[in-house]
Formats: C-alpha cells, sequence, structure tokens
C-alpha cells in the first residue's frame, strides 16, 4: 500500500480538490530504495544545523529580566534585555493555569544573563538544567514556548523583522489558507453538520475537518456516528471541499485500517491519530494499509520520536503544536526533517494567541500544507495589529508583516497583570 499512498500523496493529498501537497511522487520512489539508516544519518545532519539566524545581530542581546505575568487564569510573559528592548508572548492559558509554578521556578532563572542570540543552544541546555529534562512533555514544553515566543519578539523588534524571518530564509507564504476544525464528539451526526456549515460559512473556508471516534479508545456515542457522519460529510459539501478527518487515537490497529480506508473511498485528505498518539509501531501499520495520507504529531514532545516516525514513514504530514512541542525553534527542526524527506508539516494549534505563532511559523516553510487550523480569532486579548486584521477574508488570514509577532497587546490589559513571584527552595532560604 506504501507505493499507492505516495502516488495519492503526490496528486491528491489536497482531497476533493486537486490542489497538492508540494510532494514529488519520484522523490517518495527513491526515498523508497534509501535505507532507514541512510534516512538517520540525513536527518540527523539536519539536527545540527541552527535555525535562529545569529548573524542577524551584530552584538550581544543580554536578558535582564523575565517575568511571567498574571490575571487570573491569564498568563503573558514579558522579557527585557540590558540594552532596553522588550518582549511579550501570551501563554497557552488552559495548560499554563497548572504549570506556571515550572516556569518561574524551574526555567526563567536560566535565561537570566544569557545572550538571546544564542537560543538554540539555550533551548538544549536549559532542558538539562535542574533535571528539566524529567518533566518532559507539555510540563516542560509549554512553559518553554511561552518563554521562546516572548525571546522571539523581543529579537523581531530588534532586528525590525517579523519572527518567521528569525527562523526561516524567506516567505514562503504571506497569507495562510485555513481549516476549520469541529471538535464535537458525544453528539449526533446531523448536530456536527448544522454547526460545521456554519463555520464554514463564518470562515468561507475551503477545507474542514471532522472528529471521528470516541477519543483515546474510548466508545464512541452516539453509536456509529462516524460510520454516518463520514459520508454525509462529503455530500453535504461536494467534491470540492477538502476534508480532514481526526481520530485523536480512538482506535486499535484493525479498526483504524477500517476507517481508513472509509475515509479513503470518500476522498478525505488526511487521517490523523488512527491509534493512540505514542504507538509508533501500530501507526505505521494502519499507514502502510490504507492509501490515504496518515497525519500526525500534535501531543508529540520528543524530537527522537519524530526522528523516528518521519525516517520509518509512519507519517506523510507532521504536525508539531507550536507549545506543546517547545516553541517555533524545536518545530522548525520537524518541518525540516519532513521536507527531506518528501513530507509535509501542518501544525497543530493551541492557546488564545496559538494561531498567531502558528501563521509566523507557516510563513516561512517551503513544506506546509495547502490548509491550516483556526479555530476562530481569539477576543480575549486586546491587542492591536497594523498589518493584518487575523480574520478570516475568502478563507485565508494574512500573516502580520511587523517586527517580532507583529501585534501590540493593549499596556493598560498588561498592567492589569502582577508578576509571578518565584518561590525560592529551603536550600536558598
Amino acid at each position: 500500500m506504501k507505493a499507492n499512498r505516495r502516488r495519492f500523496l503526490a496528486t491528491a493529498l489536497a482531497g476533493g480538490a486537486a490542489a497538492a501537497l508540494p510532494v514529488s511522487s519520484r522523490a517518495a520512489a527513491s526515498r523508497g530504495n534509501e535505507t532507514v539508516k541512510a534516512k538517520y544519518a540525513k536527518l540527523d545532519a539536519i539536527l545540527k544545523q541552527p535555525v535562529l539566524k545569529k548573524r542577524l545581530f551584530t552584538s550581544p542581546v543580554i536578558i535582564e529580566t523575565l517575568e511571567l505575568l498574571r490575571l487570573g487564569g491569564s498568563f503573558i510573559c514579558r522579557v527585557r534585555s540590558k540594552d532596553g528592548a522588550e518582549g511579550i508572548s501570551v501563554s497557552n492559558n488552559s495548560q499554563q493555569i497548572s504549570l506556571y509554578p515550572i516556569q518561574t521556578n524551574r526555567l526563567q532563572p536560566f535565561f537570566i544573563g544569557k545572550d538571546a542570540r544564542n537560543l538554540d543552544e539555550l533551548l538544549e541546555e536549559v532542558y538539562v538544567y535542574q533535571s528539566n529534562y524529567k518533566l518532559q512533555s507539555l510540563a516542560l514544553w509549554v512553559p518553554l514556548a511561552t518563554i521562546e515566543f516572548a525571546i522571539l519578539d523581543m529579537l523581531g523588534r530588534i532586528a525590525k523583522l517579523p519572527m518567521g524571518l528569525l527562523i526561516g530564509d524567506k516567505i514562503h507564504n504571506p497569507t495562510v489558507s485555513v481549516y476549520r476544525a469541529n471538535g464535537e464528539r458525544d453528539v449526533t451526526a446531523e448536530a456536527v453538520m448544522a454547526n460545521l456549515k456554519k463555520q464554514v460559512e463564518e470562515s468561507q473556508a475551503k477545507a474542514l475537518k471532522i472528529k471521528i471516534g470516541g477519543r483515546m479508545s474510548h466508545t464512541e456515542f452516539p453509536a456509529r456516528r462516524s460510520e454516518k457522519l463520514i459520508p454525509m460529510v462529503r455530500k453535504e459539501f461536494g467534491d470540492k471541499m477538502v476534508c480532514y478527518a481526526d481520530s485523536n487515537g480512538s482506535y486499535g490497529v484493525e479498526e483504524g485500517i477500517k476507517f481508513g480506508k472509509l475515509l479513503q473511498e470518500y476522498s478525505y485528505a488526511f487521517y490523523e491519530e488512527p491509534v493512540p498518539f505514542d504507538w509508533y509501531e501500530e501507526t505505521k501499520a494502519v499507514a502502510d494499509a490504507v492509501d490515504i495520507p496518515m497525519a500526525g504529531g500534535e501531543q508529540e514532545a520528543s524530537m527522537h520520536a519524530f526522528r523516528w516516525l518521519i525516517a520509518n514513514d509512519a507519517l506523510d504530514i507532521v504536525q508539531p503544536d507550536m507549545f506543546y512541542f517547545g516553541g517555533l525553534i524545536r518545530s522548525m527542526k520537524v518541518a525540516r526533517m519532513a521536507a527531506a524527506m518528501g513530507k509535509t508539516c501542518v501544525p497543530h494549534i493551541s492557546g488564545g494567541l496559538g494561531y498567531l505563532y502558528m501563521i509566523h511559523f507557516v510563513s516561512v516553510i517551503p513544506n506546509a500544507g495547502p490548509y491550516h487550523e483556526f479555530k476562530g480569532l481569539s477576543q480575549a486579548i486586546p491587542f492591536e495589529c497594523k498589518t493584518s486584521d487575523l480574520g478570516t477574508m475568502g478563507g485565508f488570514v494574512k500573516v502580520p508583516t511587523g517586527s517580532g509577532s507583529g501585534i501590540e497587546i493593549d499596556p493598560a490589559f498588561i498592567k492589569k497583570h502582577a508578576v509571578v513571584p518565584r518561590e525560592r527552595s529551603r536550600a536558598e532560604e
């Protein structure tokens, strides 16, 4: 099935429409002759390459203060250099409400006095600082991504460049076409359709994604909902709509293959997480058995695991989450590995301004998919963006071209937040 899936990927990955992702069938065929060992060697060389364009900065950018500000469930990170430059980021508040002590106690002290130009190395060093690697996964990467976004915002303002151009050579995608993701489960197929039609109409999106199965192997409710929904969506929206499906690890291998073939029958463009996200060999087993591109990686926390998934052709589409995977620099390494193997990157988004960091990332990767996730414009953070309204017009979002993140958060809103103090250990007292 692998050869058929590669042909499908090269010619029809954008679903019922004809727009294809940037994948060469000839390149895919040649990769089939590469040994996994040779692929690993190529990927390892990529992982050694720096991401941040340090050459943009002729003098050190020493971090003087790094703070986490809080207003109830709202968290803002602020970094300042000794020369007075400042950067701001907004955290993934739904996760940070549980994780913020890790940022203030375990991560922030490491960065004080460091040169922000060395961000690639700093991200590696902080991983082992005070044994932070023991916090691997969201506990570590969400707070660290929050810090990285603030530093990149500061560096972008110094260089007078959008943050994407700090990690990418050029703007490949000045606009990002979106798909609307419907996250409903435990409701009827008819209820999903009603809400999905409203979401598509509001955003003018040319692509959509539905949830199938019961999530992480739980029993689906209502029973046989997915069998009904999959053809219903195709019939309702027609052949021109690009349709994706996400099972969130609902199935074992046998059932995952069954639904993969059903999605294939109705020309869905990718199949996301058919089995639990850390079932790597089972993911590959499903991928090898069906002719629909396999997507995954939103829950992935390990660079080494992405390396395995890419080299062993378990995934056709990699989906690092900007927050869950620890920021733009780490995600760029995944996108580069995917590009080297002719694969596509369609990052996952989370958090109130996660879509902002995501579109900056997508703007500078050459192997971006044709459509990217949009969950609606966050109204919780008051900000101004002079170069984009960050809404969907005709189904796409214009990437901000201003410095750093390209937005200015209302200073009055920031002032309402209080600095979260670091809790000192007994040894320090």
